[in-house]
């Protein structure tokens, strides 16, 4: 087993498909037991990465490693060491759970004394062993992506990547694949590919946003969160009326605004958010004067996050504003030369005097 800080290495990575650059110079590492999620929109360049750190597809230059060693050096040494599950994974629909896993326990070349315990492993972890002997074309979407992280585990490996793990789940078995990915966190180093931002914020330690073959954000959910969005909301219950709160936010800042506010329940109270440009912290001073208020009864008052979908739509958004700048058209001159109709010799210069 690795004893490097970083299990995955990647440096200036570049993949070019004709002239599309599908992966654009990126660089990130990933300490030894991270959940990193892996996020950008369709066509990012996140399976291309994903597949080159497999040994799938070479980069066009640049160097990915996997436990120190360089992926393209030496792949027979990387494929060991990684557990991959594509998005559609390819699983034989006329085998039982425990014959494909007894097949692929053999293909990854896992010594035959130490097999049996393998899949037995694997089967708990996953929560197969009441399915090991069903046919796996007869179970479910949910046990079939079961079955596919059993295969990805299966040899222990020091890697994990997954893509779209929870796509065409239900919210159970969302949350069972999302608690046995936790599970592998100090393990294994994990990497999931997802479209449902809410599962990565849950479950991964660091994120990754990828646009247009760069990465355009990179770390912890918090850090994110600092670097991207540029407001602080509070949310409040609150009973009075509209004019009364906003009157009651100007005597605190003049640049608390109320963003929105929703119908009122039975009891008579709103949810209204409150938000002001800058991090900075009004909490006390808004409970304070909203308690105080003679018109206002507040029933709660709290920060409230922005979710990841805001800071994954301000990171990409700031990539397309970069690649439209780089696209637009250089301003015209401000006295323009004028060119000499197609086909006609341009007028020479007045001699000079």
């Amino acid at each position: 087993m690795t004893t490097q800080k970083h299990t995955i290495e990647v440096e200036r990575l570049h993949k070019r498909f004709g002239k599309i650059d599908a992966v654009d110079g990126i660089s990130f590492k990933v300490e030894k037991g991270q959940i990193v999620g892996f996020l950008g929109p369709n066509g990012a360049g996140k399976s291309t990465t994903m597949r080159i750190l497999t040994g799938y597809n070479r980069a066009t230059s640049g160097v990915a490693k996997i436990c120190g060693v360089s992926v393209a050096a030496d792949p027979h040494f990387i494929k060991r060491r990684i557990g991959y599950m594509p998005e559609n994974n390819p699983l034989p629909l006329d085998l039982r759970v425990r014959e494909y896993l007894k097949y692929r326990a053999k293909v990854k070349e896992i010594p035959f004394t130490k097999r049996r315990r393998a899949i037995e492993q694997a089967l708990e972890s996953c929560d197969l062993l009441r399915a090991q002997d069903r046919i796996i074309g007869k179970l479910s979407k949910g046990f079939r992506q079961r079955v596919g992280i059993a295969d990805a585990i299966l040899a222990n490996p020091e890697v994990i990547i997954m893509d779209e793990p929870t796509i065409g789940l239900d919210p159970h078995q969302v949350i069972l694949i999302r608690d046995l990915i936790a599970s592998l966190r100090g393990r294994m180093t994990v990497i999931i590919s997802s479209h449902i931002l809410p599962e990565i914020e849950m479950t991964c330690d660091q994120i990754i946003i990828i646009n247009h073959g760069k990465i355009v954000g990179q770390g912890s959910p918090a850090q994110l969160r600092d670097t991207f969005i540029d407001h602080t909301t509070y949310q409040v219950e609150i009973a009075g009326t509209t004019k009364e709160l906003e009157a009651a936010l100007a005597t605190i800042a003049p640049e608390l605004q109320v963003e929105r506010i929703s119908d009122r329940d039975e009891d008579g109270f709103a949810t209204a958010e409150i938000q002001i440009k800058g991090k900075r912290d009004y909490g006390e001073r808004l409970f304070k004067t909203l308690a105080e208020h003679p018109h206002l009864r507040t029933r709660s008052l709290r920060s409230k996050k922005a979710p990841l979908e805001d800071v994954f739509l301000a990171a990409t958004r700031r990539s397309w504003e970069e690649v439209d700048e780089k696209l637009a058209p250089p301003l015209a001159s401000s006295s323009p030369k004028t060119s000499a109709p197609q086909g006609t010799k341009a007028a020479a210069p007045p001699p000079s005097q």
